[in-house]
């Protein structure tokens, strides 16, 4: 089951280091996922031409990039591999983020056509972007089997109180399905369906620090995930499989490129990394940077989950490791950086910091936003 909470009541400022403060009495227990990061990453070639949009990756650049990854579920490789294959490529030009996906499917089916339905409903794909991995302000993009697609911009998480702007639509938006198969028809077996987007620049750059598009050598936190549910054919239609007890729905399966560690997408400290190159597809292959500080931006994330949980349980911020239960874990203590954590708390508001030996600081604040200032000589 995805988790999309109910929306907190939060007021907060813009500003990256300013207090964001969530209401007390709608504060609740984040689930802590069960693995760090399990940390993905895709090296972005450039295309030399513009691509057609027509679903069915067939271009010369297409075929010049990696697929990516299979696919595995949401939670992670413990639980039961995917029942059918799912991979993505990506490319870019000056103008869009060129996004292809290719999903195995038996019995291709969708029914919403409307656009900003509930598209996961359906069986579908989604897309989700981080520009500046601050995890605020970032792009959630899903589409199904008929070509209809839902796109909207979370401020935050739903656990830090959203909201989700359904309203919000990326303009100049270019997506196209193929099916390997026939569409809604239970007599045959398909093979699968694919997809093709090209997201332009002059939308997505709406949440990067600066309103600019990439720029060679860039890191954005992104993940890729798919819905499928378990169907079975009634009267010539597919149905969804129902539990025999309850008569509900079957809970849907997620597959997603980057494991979350639990079952909600909406964790973007989980998603993977696409880093961007000015090198045309099939120059020559190149490999992506880590990202160097992920191991204090996760040790921050570990603050922020207990800090939740000892809120939700004692009615103020925790002070010391030791109330969190963090005082003997490893995780905390990261190389190049000051230990233990510089933590603040008040009656409403929390911040927790770590010094680097470089001079940058990295906080996080009871809202989940993170974020780095330095210190250092310029």
């Amino acid at each position: 089951m995805r988790s999309k909470a109910a929306l907190i009541l939060i007021i907060f400022c813009s500003l990256p280091g300013a207090a964001g403060i969530l209401l007390a009495d709608s504060l609740f227990q984040v689930e802590e996922p069960v693995f760090p990061p399990q940390l993905r990453y895709y090296m972005c070639y450039r295309t030399a031409q513009p691509l057609t949009i027509d679903g069915r990756l067939e271009e010369a650049a297409w075929k010049k990039v990696y697929w990516s990854e299979d696919f595995m579920d949401i939670q992670g490789k413990s639980k039961a591999r995917p029942r059918f294959k799912t991979r993505v490529k990506v490319l870019w030009d000056e103008e869009y983020f060129y996004i292809g996906a290719e999903l195995e499917e038996p019995h291709v089916w969708a029914t919403l056509t409307g656009r900003d339905d509930i598209i996961y409903l359906d069986n579908d794909f989604e897309v989700f972007i981080d520009p500046d991995g601050d995890t605020q302000h970032y792009y959630e993009l899903e589409i199904n089997a008929l070509n209809t697609v839902w796109d909207l911009l979370l401020v935050k998480p739903y656990r830090d109180g959203g909201p989700a702007i359904h309203s919000w639509d990326i303009k100049g938006l270019k997506t196209a399905v193929s099916i390997n198969g026939t569409l809604n028809d239970p007599k045959d077996k398909d093979r699968g369906w694919s997809v093709e987007m090209a997201i332009p620049w002059e939308v997505l750059k709406e949440a990067t620090p600066f309103k600019t598009k990439p720029e060679p050598g860039d890191l954005w936190r992104v993940n890729f995930s798919r819905v499928e549910y378990r169907v079975k054919v009634i009267d010539g239609t597919y149905q969804k499989e129902k539990d025999p007890v309850s008569g509900r729905d079957l809970p849907e399966d997620n597959w997603t490129w980057a494991p979350q560690g639990l079952i909600n997408i909406h964790y973007p400290e989980m998603w993977g990394y696409v880093q961007f190159t000015a090198t045309e597809a099939g120059k020559t292959r190149e490999y992506c940077d880590e990202d160097g500080e992920a191991e204090v931006k996760w040790a921050l994330r570990k603050i922020y989950y207990r800090q939740r949980k000892f809120y939700a349980e004692q009615g103020r911020w925790g002070e010391k490791l030791a109330e969190l239960n963090l005082a003997k874990d490893k995780q905390l203590k990261v190389n190049g950086y000051s230990h233990p954590p510089l933590i603040q708390a008040t009656d409403n508001l929390f911040e927790a910091s770590y010094t680097g030996k470089n001079g940058h600081k990295w906080h996080i604040r009871q809202d989940g936003l993170i974020w780095k200032t330095s210190s250092a000589p310029k």
